[in-house]
């Protein structure tokens, strides 16, 4: 079993919040094919990262399934959507393998 996550900013490059609909799209694409989605749109997290000597801040929300398979064509295909669809030069799509109890 893997648990994969999409990282997204809140917020598009011009600092304009995304729609609830934008999110809540994301959250029903991935309900049917993996008989589940847990978002966390609520509390974004606070991320932090460095380009050359520049700091940058943003507010991020996290989207997780869980799958037996990882197709990483499949996921590369996506990941390209929504760096389009969220106007992003990348989007992290991350994943791992895990044991359930």
């Amino acid at each position: 079993m893997h648990l994969v996550q999409i990282l997204l900013p809140c917020r598009d490059n011009e600092g304009e919040p995304f729609g609830h609909e934008d999110f809540q799209r994301l959250k029903e694409e991935l309900a049917a094919p993996f008989d589940g989605v847990t978002a966390y749109l609520q509390a974004p997290a606070d991320g932090l990262w460095r380009q050359g000597a520049e700091s940058n801040a943003d507010q991020i929300v996290i989207f997780e399934v869980m799958t037996d398979e990882i197709d990483l064509l499949e996921w590369g295909d996506r990941r390209t959507a929504l760096e389009r669809r969220f106007r992003q030069e990348k989007v992290v799509i991350r994943y791992m393998p895990i044991t359930l109890i």
